[in-house]
């Protein structure tokens, strides 16, 4: 027996409508904010990516080369494709443009509880505008976006432009292992790496600082204070509920200022379900340096984090016939699909006791159709819930049914 791949998964109906109804929560939180869906190829040219993050990466990704020979890779990710899009056919467009997308990604990687290697990303790029504006309604977009799907979390805000004003006289590998220890929280290890005490508290002292007033007292006055101030002050305003929190480090090679991430319950170690921040991308692919905020979600570790859901069945109508009623069942079958009504019937050629057991087990309204019913074009409507019927026309059955709303 063939098995799937190793970090693969086949979702049955009731998980994968689950999983729609969150995704289609999404796509409608986000559209609210005048975001627009695009979509872009599951395999790129190899050096999309490794431009972005250096030949490493090409450990952890699906890389390979096709029949022309060229590089090629499964995307691991969306914002580059997204970027890359933008650079290639978009740079003419009014600015900011405001793009969302929703897509697999594949990275050869070890599976783990919410970790996949074919895995779901659900993200925003705001492209094109590079204020405390654009920055705050990127992270408000993403905060109301977590809190329409009903999963709890806590969203993490800082700035990178505070951690690079205190590491600004180190080496750039000096600065790299500093940057890994402090997202490590190891506060031990900086004075292992010849930091001098004073350096090593600011640093400590900065990450665990509560307020704007405590972090600026350690770094003293930096050219970015007032947007940060700024930015911080409108997502007071969006009424957005955050930790602030400038030991967020990961990103310093990559994000150019602001830098966020969500965190969620139930997902034990790998409870990071959005990162994102501000970034210039677009030059690296051709185009003109270009500022963009953004975030990605680890669709599937929200998923995870939900938990087990009570699958919400649209009202469904099964037709049972007779032998004699079974054209006309076809015609009965037809009406309640027009009227948007899903309707199932027996292919099987059961007996009427058994295609009424089955229909106990799975449907809300049963239309009973012998050769009486079929001769008169007239239906027995039976509730299952209520366990009453009443012999109707077919156009009253639809009717009474449709009205009757979701069960």
């Amino acid at each position: 027996m063939i098995q799937k791949p190793r970090g693969t998964r086949d979702f049955f109906p009731d998980e994968l409508e689950a999983r729609r109804r969150v995704e289609e929560t999404m796509r409608e939180a986000v559209s609210r904010w005048g975001y627009r869906e695009v979509s872009t190829p599951e395999f790129e040219n190899l050096e999309l990516f490794t431009l972005r993050s250096g030949e490493g990466i090409i450990e952890e990704m699906y890389a390979f080369q096709d029949k022309g020979g060229r590089d090629i890779a499964l995307r691991p990710e969306l914002t580059a494709p997204v970027l890359r899009m933008y650079v290639n056919e978009a740079k003419v467009l009014n600015k900011p443009v405001r793009w969302y997308y929703f897509g697999d990604c594949f990275r050869y990687e070890r599976p783990q509880k919410g970790r996949y290697r074919q895995f779901w990303q659900f993200g925003i790029e705001l492209v094109g505008a590079d204020s405390a504006m654009a920055d705050a309604e990127v992270m408000a977009v993403g905060y109301n976006l977590l809190k329409a799907t009903g999963v709890s979390f806590e969203l993490r805000i800082g700035d990178l432009a505070m951690m690079r004003s205190l590491l600004a006289d180190l080496e750039p590998d000096l600065q790299k292992k500093v940057r890994a220890c402090l997202d490590k929280r190891d506060y031990g290890a900086l004075e292992e790496l010849g930091l001098g005490g004073d350096l090593a508290g600011s640093l400590t002292a900065l990450i665990e600082s509560k307020t704007l007033d405590d972090a600026f007292a350690i770094t003293g006055s930096i050219p970015e204070e007032t947007r940060i101030r700024e930015t911080f002050a409108i997502l007071d305003a969006h009424e957005v509920q955050y930790v602030q929190n400038f030991g967020i480090a990961r990103g310093l090679d990559y994000y150019t200022g602001c830098v966020f991430e969500a965190f969620a319950e139930n997902l034990g170690a790998e409870n990071q379900i959005m990162g994102g921040g501000a970034y210039r991308l677009a030059h690296l692919f051709g185009g003109e340096e270009t500022p963009s905020v953004g975030f990605a979600i680890g669709f599937d570790r929200v998923m995870v984090s939900l938990g087990e859901q009570e699958v919400k069945r649209p009202t469904t109508v099964a037709v049972a016939t007779t032998p004699e009623g079974r054209i006309f069942g076809i015609t009965v079958a037809a009406a309640f699909r027009q009227a948007g009504i899903r309707t199932i019937a027996d292919l099987m050629g059961k007996s009427l006791s058994a295609q009424l057991s089955q229909a106990a087990k799975h449907a809300d309204y049963v239309v009973v159709i012998g050769g009486r019913e079929a001769e008169a074009g007239m239906v027995t409507l039976r509730d299952l819930a209520t366990g009453s019927q009443q012999t109707i026309s077919l156009e009253e059955a639809v009717a009474g049914v449709v009205g009757s709303g979701t069960r």
